[in-house]
């Protein structure tokens, strides 16, 4: 089970630091967020802080080397996602034309 992690904008979006000396008090503050009166909003979209992680990922061409049926252990060739010990959802790839069932 992942846990969601909240981050700032320079990890999350690669933003820049501000100045660290000369006075600066925005080192890693966000910046503007867009105009004032008009149109008075923030726009849908705006990368800001926030939420990172807890997403679903499809990872393909990886193989199936080896099945351990008495070690209960599924070898796989490739970089899987998440770290050691997450469980993953091993499925067949969906190509077209190759693999769907005809009815």
């Amino acid at each position: 089970m992942s846990t969601l992690n909240s981050f700032g904008g320079i990890k999350r979006h690669n933003f820049k630091r501000g100045l660290m000396t000369h006075g600066s008090k925005s080192h890693r503050a966000l910046g503007s967020i867009g105009a004032g009166t008009t149109p008075g909003r923030v726009y849908k979209g705006k990368k800001m802080p926030g939420r990172m992680g807890g997403t679903k990922r499809k990872i393909r061409k990886l193989k199936i080397v080896k099945i351990d049926n008495d070690l209960r252990v599924v070898m796989i060739k490739g970089a899987v996602p998440g770290k050691p010990g997450n469980l993953l959802r091993i499925a067949p790839a969906k190509i077209v034309g190759k693999n769907i069932p005809k009815n």
